[in-house]
């Protein structure tokens, strides 16, 4: 079966699956249901994550088997798995923080553990060498990154639009340097995603939940370090790739922290949850990020690939006019 025809089967039965679960996440009330933080004023079937999660470890399962993918990246893979479970069992009886966060720092370690050393970071002329420190920034990378895709989970289409951009892009990338396990996995994402993404579009008929958010920033994590260790991409085209969502979340989070708010509760203060009050649209604000994507980072993030040393200078550059956006749209605060 060749690679495109096996693609096109994936967002099929993702297509399918999502549906499936939407029926089945009505019949056993596994529901969004809307609080005064929404943006959403009826009840939303949620759970669709678990076509994306169960399609992309069927797809990888079929690649290690074949030979392509090693044992230690396909455990790495495993972790992601992890997150969704405890993501899943999040979505049906809301688990404390005090638990979720000691099994999200365990899958981190159990995946970093399986890759090794991580490689070092080129910042401009200078390289970041010291093991410790990378292992460890890898590992709480690979939480916040987790829950960030979680924090920007919450409009129509957004955390689903992402995640079709920042594959499609890596997909595009690694073609011309011949990383294989990279190129099957980030395909996977992409179909799998795409399928999901006719319910998510809005107005969205399903959620993804934690279960596929949650699972979803970490699987990109683990797809970075990937890259890192194949030499195919740096971390500066990650942060480019998905600076939207590390900007908007990161620029809120450190706003309520210095504002003295519980920062760890959940909230609706992101700069999109505040464009799309202002707009009242989703559609509208999720075709904006979209475009901001690909007309703004993805020409930094091939330069990135093109020109490994200007990766961070270029991640600067791309963060810069969407720090400012963020404080436009007053992110961390409600408006």
């Amino acid at each position: 079966m060749s690679t495109l025809a096996l693609f096109a089967g994936l967002f099929l039965a993702s297509l399918l699956l999502t549906g499936v679960l939407r029926n089945l996440a009505l019949r056993v009330r596994l529901m969004d249901l809307p609080v005064d933080r929404s943006a959403h004023s009826q009840p939303i079937p949620s759970g669709g994550g678990i076509a994306i999660v169960c399609l992309f470890a069927l797809l990888a399962s079929y690649y290690f088997i074949a030979g392509v993918i090693p044992l230690a990246e396909y455990m790495a893979l495993s972790g992601g798995v992890a997150i969704a479970v405890v993501g899943l069992i999040d979505d049906l009886s809301h688990l404390d923080l005090r638990w979720r966060l000691p099994l999200q720092f365990g899958s981190a370690i159990w995946s970093v553990w399986w890759l090794g050393d991580v490689p070092p970071i080129g910042i401009g002329d200078w390289a970041l060498q010291v093991q410790w420190l990378l292992n460890g920034m890898a590992i709480v990378a690979l939480v916040y990154l987790l829950n960030l895709y979680n924090f920007m989970d919450g409009i129509d289409g957004l955390a689903g639009s992402e995640l079709l951009f920042v594959n499609l892009s890596c997909l595009l990338f690694v073609i011309g340097n011949e990383d294989q396990v990279l190129g099957v996995l980030s395909g996977a994402l992409l179909a799998a995603g795409a399928g999901f993404l006719v319910w998510n579009w809005a107005p969205a008929k399903i959620f993804m939940g934690d279960v596929g958010s949650g699972f979803i920033g970490f699987t990109l994590g683990v797809l970075a370090l990937f890259s890192m260790h194949h030499g195919s991409m740096t971390v500066w085209t990650w942060v480019i790739l998905l600076a939207v969502f590390i900007t908007d979340a990161s620029y809120t989070l450190a706003r309520r922290y210095l504002a003295g708010e519980r920062w760890f509760e959940g909230h609706a203060c992101h700069a999109y949850q505040n464009a799309a009050r202002k707009y009242n649209s989703h559609g509208k604000v999720t075709i904006t990020i979209l475009m901001i994507n690909c007309l703004w980072l993805a020409p930094l993030a091939w330069i990135s690939v093109q020109q490994q040393q200007l990766g961070v200078y270029l991640a600067v550059i791309a963060i810069f006019p969407l720090a400012l956006l963020a404080g436009k749209f007053r992110a961390g605060t409600t408006i």
